[in-house]
C-alpha cells in the first residue's frame, strides 16, 4: 500500500512541472503586455528583464508555501490518505483548468483556481468523513474549512476589478491631460518628475510585494513600516535626480527605463507570490509523505497536524522551478495568445475586434454614452475644448498600411499601467487584502484604456464584451475549479489507484488535444496564403496586387464547389462540413479586406483615388462569389445532415457536367492570373452565355422530370437552388472577369 503514494507523490511532481507551465502562460500576460504593448523597448529585451525578475522571486519565495498547507482548510482534521487525495484531485483540476483558459486565450487568476480547488476537494472530503461519522453533522463543516479565507478571496475578486479599473481610468485621463498624446514635448521639461513619481511607486512595490517572504525582507521591514513616508520621499528624490541625469546622458526618454524597471517588478512580484499557486500543493504532499513514513502509522490513522508546521521551501526545487517558468516564457505559445487577448482590449488604434458584442455589452456602451453626453452639457465650452485639445489623437495613430505593427498604445499608457498596478498591489498587501495580481493588472489596463478614449464609438461594444466574457471567466474560473476538485477528489476516494491512472491519462490526453487545436490555430492564423491586404498607393499597383486575390479566391472556389458536389454525391457530411468551413473563412477574410476600406483609400495618393472604385468593385464581386459559394455548401450540408433522400443518378450527372465545365472555366482563369496574361481574360468573357445556357437547360430539363418522373420535393428543391445559386456564382465570376479587363485596359 505504501507504493501507491510514492507513485501518488511521482505523479505530483510532474504535475507540478506541468502546472508551472501552464500557470506561467496564463500569467505572462500581468508582466509583459504593457512592454509589449508600448514596442518602448525590444521584444528580447523585454524578455530578458521579465526572466531575470520571474527566476529572482521564483528563488526567493519560500515563505509564501503555507497556504497549500494551511490556509484553505485545517490540515488536523484530515489523516494522509484523504490529504494525498485532495492534493490529487487539486493539481489535476488545476492543470486542465489553466489549460482550458490558455487555450482560449482568457487571462484568469492562478491564485483563485488554486484556492477554490483546495476549498472544493476539502469541502468534499469532510463532507465524506461527516457522512460515515454516526456523531458529526453538516454544522461540523466549519471545523474542516478556513471559511474565512475563502470570504476574503471572493470579496477581493469584487475589489480588485472595480478599484483597478477607476483607479487606473482617472490616472490615466489625469496623466493624459497632461502630457497630450504628443508627450514628447513635455516629457522633456516634466519628464524627471514624471519618473521619479513612477520609479519610486514600483521601486516600493518591489520591496515590499515582490521581496515580501523572502529572508532578506526582515532586516528592512520595520523600517518599511514606521518610515513610510520617509522612505517614499527619499525614494522619490533619487529617482528623480536619475531621470533628469539619464534623459540628459542617454537622450532618451525615461518612460523606457520605467517600463522595463515595471515590468521587472511585476514578474519579481508574480513569481515570488504565485509560486505557491504551482508547486505548493506536490511540496505540501512531500513534507506529508515524509511525516508519515517516519511515524511507522498506517496511513489512514496518521493526523496531518504536522501540517501546522512551518516548513521553509526546499532552494534547489524553488531553482528547478524558476528555470522551468523562465523557459516557459521564453518558448510558450499559449503565452502569447493570452497576451495578445489584453493587447487587442486595450489598443489605441483601430485592429480586428476578437469579441462579438452582446446585449449586456451594448446596453453599458449605450447608458454610458448617454451619460457622457449629459456630463457634456454641464461642462463649460472652453474647458471642453481645452480637454479635447489634450486627447487630440495625431493622424499617425489613427492611420496606416500596417496597423497591426504601430505600438498598440503609446509609452505614456503603458507607464501608467505598471505604476498604478504596483501602487494597488503594494496598498492591498500592505493592508493585507486578498487582492489577485491578475485582476489588478487586467482591469487597470482596461481603465487606462477607457480613459485614453481607445474604446471609441467604432470599437466600444466589442471591447466592452470582451472585458465583460474575461470577468465572466475569472467568475466561472472559481465555481469550476470548486466544483471540479470536489468531483474528482470523491472519484478519487472510491477508485483509489486505478482512479488516479485513468484521470491522469484522461488529463494527458485532454492537454495533447489542446495543444494541438491550440497549434492548428496558430499554424491558421500564421497561414499566408490567405487574401492580402493592398499596399500599392498607385492604380497600377492596385490593379496587380488584386491579381493575387482572384487567383486565391478563383482557386479556393474550384475546389469549394467540386467538394461540395462530391460530397453531396457520396453522402459524405465530413467532406461537406469542410467545405462549409472554407466558404466561411474565404468570408471571414473577404469581410476582413472590406473593413480596411477606409484605411486604404486614406493611404492613397492624390492622383490615384480613381482606384479606390475598381478596388471596392473587385472586393464586391468576391463578396457575391462567397455568398454563392456559402449558400451552395450550406444547402448542401443541410439536405445530407437531414438524411432526406439522395439525389437521384440523372442530376447527379447533370450536377457533375456543371461541375466540369465550371472547374475547366475557373482553372483557366487562374493560370490567366498568375501568368498575368491579362489579354487572354476577353476570351473568358466570350464564353459567359455558353456557360449561362447549360446551365439554364439542366433547369428546363428539371422541370420536364419534376412534372414526369420526379417524386421527391427536397430533391426537387435542393437540385433547383444548386442550378440557380451557381447560375448567381458564374454571373459574379463574369461580372468580375469583367471589371478587371475593363480597368487594366484604362492603365
Amino acid at each position: 500500500m505504501e507504493n501507491i503514494y510514492l507513485l501518488m507523490l511521482v505523479a505530483l511532481v510532474v504535475l507540478a512541472i506541468a502546472d508551472l507551465v501552464v500557470g506561467v502562460s496564463n500569467d505572462a500576460v500581468n508582466f509583459l503586455n504593457s512592454a509589449i504593448g508600448s514596442k518602448a523597448i525590444s521584444f528580447k529585451t523585454i524578455m530578458i528583464v521579465a526572466s531575470v525578475g520571474i527566476f529572482i522571486g521564483a528563488v526567493f519565495s519560500s515563505g509564501m508555501m503555507e497556504v497549500a498547507r494551511k490556509g484553505i482548510f485545517m490540515p488536523g482534521q484530515f489523516y494522509f490518505d484523504e490529504i494525498m487525495i485532495i492534493f490529487m484531485a487539486v493539481m489535476i483540476t488545476d492543470i486542465l483548468l489553466l489549460d482550458f483558459f490558455n487555450t482560449l486565450g482568457m487571462p484568469t487568476s492562478t491564485t483563485v483556481s488554486i484556492v477554490f480547488e483546495l476549498l472544493g476537494a476539502a469541502v468534499v472530503m469532510a463532507l465524506i468523513k461527516i457522512g460515515a461519522s454516526d456523531t458529526q453533522t453538516l454544522a461540523d463543516l466549519s471545523s474542516y474549512i478556513n471559511t474565512d479565507k475563502a470570504t476574503e478571496i471572493i470579496s477581493g475578486i469584487f475589489l480588485s476589478v472595480v478599484i483597478a479599473f477607476t483607479i487606473g481610468a482617472l490616472v490615466q485621463w489625469l496623466s493624459r491631460l497632461v502630457f497630450t498624446f504628443e508627450y514628447e514635448k513635455k516629457i522633456k521639461n516634466f519628464g524627471s518628475i514624471f519618473g521619479g513619481i513612477c520609479l519610486a511607486a514600483i521601486s516600493y512595490f518591489i520591496i515590499f510585494k515582490g521581496m515580501k517572504g523572502t529572508p532578506y525582507y526582515d532586516s528592512f521591514k520595520d523600517v518599511l513600516s514606521t518610515q513610510v513616508y520617509t522612505v517614499i520621499l527619499a525614494s522619490f528624490l533619487f529617482w528623480t535626480l536619475f531621470s533628469y541625469l539619464f534623459m540628459k546622458i542617454f537622450k532618451k526618454s525615461i518612460l523606457i527605463f520605467v517600463i522595463a524597471v515595471g515590468t521587472f517588478g511585476l514578474a519579481l512580484a508574480f513569481s515570488g507570490n504565485d509560486l505557491v499557486n504551482f508547486i505548493g500543493v506536490p511540496m505540501a504532499a512531500y513534507h506529508s509523505y515524509e511525516a508519515w513514513a517516519a511515524s511507522g502509522q498506517i496511513s489512514t490513522e496518521f493526523s496531518m497536524e504536522v501540517l501546522r508546521d512551518k516548513v521553509p521551501a526546499e532552494p534547489i526545487l524553488l531553482f528547478i522551478s524558476g528555470a522551468i517558468m523562465v523557459l516557459t516564457l521564453w518558448f510558450s505559445k499559449k503565452a502569447k495568445t493570452v497576451a495578445e487577448t489584453e493587447i487587442g482590449l486595450s489598443r489605441q488604434g483601430h485592429g480586428t475586434e476578437k469579441f462579438d458584442p452582446n446585449m449586456l455589452s451594448r446596453a453599458l456602451v449605450t447608458g454610458t454614452t448617454k451619460l457622457a453626453d449629459s456630463i457634456r452639457l454641464i461642462v463649460p465650452g472652453g474647458m471642453r475644448r481645452k480637454i479635447g485639445r489634450s486627447f487630440s489623437k495625431p493622424d499617425d495613430i489613427l492611420i496606416g498600411d500596417k496597423a497591426e505593427e504601430q505600438p498598440a498604445f503609446d509609452m505614456i499608457r503603458a507607464a501608467i499601467n505598471l505604476t498604478v498596478a504596483g501602487v494597488l498591489i503594494s496598498i492591498a498587501t500592505s493592508y493585507k487584502l486578498p487582492l489577485s495580481t491578475t485582476y489588478v493588472t487586467f482591469m487597470v489596463a482596461m481603465g487606462t484604456s477607457l480613459a485614453d478614449k481607445a474604446w471609441g464609438r467604432e470599437s466600444a461594444v466589442y471591447r466592452v464584451a470582451g472585458v465583460l466574457k474575461v470577468i465572466g471567466g475569472w467568475f466561472f474560473t472559481a465555481f469550476s475549479a470548486f466544483s471540479a476538485a470536489g468531483i474528482l477528489t470523491y472519484i478519487i476516494f472510491l477508485g483509489k489507484g486505478p482512479a488516479i491512472a485513468i484521470l491522469l491519462l484522461a488529463a494527458i490526453g485532454l492537454l495533447v488535444r489542446n495543444y494541438i487545436s491550440h497549434k492548428n490555430k496558430e499554424t491558421a492564423k500564421a497561414d499566408k496564403s490567405g487574401l492580402k491586404k493592398s499596399e500599392s498607393k498607385t492604380v497600377q499597383g492596385i490593379i496587380l496586387e488584386s491579381a493575387d486575390n482572384i487567383s486565391n479566391v478563383v482557386s479556393r472556389s474550384n475546389k469549394i464547389f467540386s467538394d461540395t458536389f462530391a460530397g453531396l454525391s457520396k453522402q459524405d457530411k465530413k467532406k461537406l462540413k469542410k467545405s462549409k468551413k472554407g466558404v466561411e473563412k474565404l468570408e471571414s477574410e473577404i469581410e476582413d479586406l472590406r473593413d480596411q476600406i477606409f484605411f486604404f483609400i486614406k493611404s492613397l495618393d492624390e492622383t490615384s483615388v480613381r482606384g479606390s472604385s475598381f478596388y471596392i468593385s473587385i472586393l464586391g464581386h468576391l463578396t457575391d462569389i462567397a455568398q454563392s459559394l456559402e449558400y451552395i455548401s450550406k444547402k448542401s450540408y443541410k439536405h445530407v445532415n437531414n438524411n432526406h433522400k439522395p439525389l437521384r443518378y440523372n442530376q447527379l450527372l447533370d450536377l457533375k457536367e456543371i461541375d466540369d465545365i465550371l472547374s475547366e472555366l475557373l482553372t483557366e482563369i487562374e493560370v490567366i492570373f498568375n501568368n498575368r496574361e491579362f489579354q487572354d481574360i476577353s476570351r473568358i468573357v466570350a464564353k459567359k452565355d455558353v456557360v449561362l445556357q447549360r446551365i439554364s437547360e439542366k433547369i428546363e430539363k428539371q422541370v420536364s422530370r419534376t412534372r414526369t418522373e420526379e417524386s421527391s420535393p427536397k430533391n426537387t428543391t435542393l437540385y433547383f437552388n444548386l442550378l440557380l445559386e451557381t447560375k448567381d456564382l458564374m454571373k459574379a465570376i463574369m461580372s468580375l472577369m469583367e471589371e478587371y479587363n475593363s480597368s487594366y485596359k484604362k492603365v
